[in-house]
């Protein structure tokens, strides 16, 4: 199973660290990462792999919506097939 995260926002230090940080601790395994800073603007995407996560899914997701909010950036997750869905309409 896998997922697509993507992280918008004012770019500032350790961003990369802090999302990475969550997803070691829930061993979800990063397959694929593009970052660029867009003027004052950071932009990631991540194909993570979630098979062998040890949390359920909504928690991970959870995770992701506290981090984004105590530092001030959009972080969503989707899963894969619902990414690909909503992106080939």
């Amino acid at each position: 199973m896998k997922a697509i995260i993507t992280v918008i926002g004012k770019d500032k230090v350790g961003i990369i660290y802090a999302v990475t940080k969550i997803l070691t601790e829930n061993n979800v395994n990063i397959e694929d990462i593009s970052q660029t800073i867009l003027q004052d603007y950071f932009t990631m995407m991540m194909l993570v792999n979630l098979s062998k996560m040890n949390c359920d899914f909504n928690r991970l997701k959870e995770q992701l919506d506290i981090l984004g909010d105590e530092i001030g950036l959009s972080i969503k997750i989707q899963r894969e097939e619902i990414f690909n869905y909503m992106h080939n309409i």
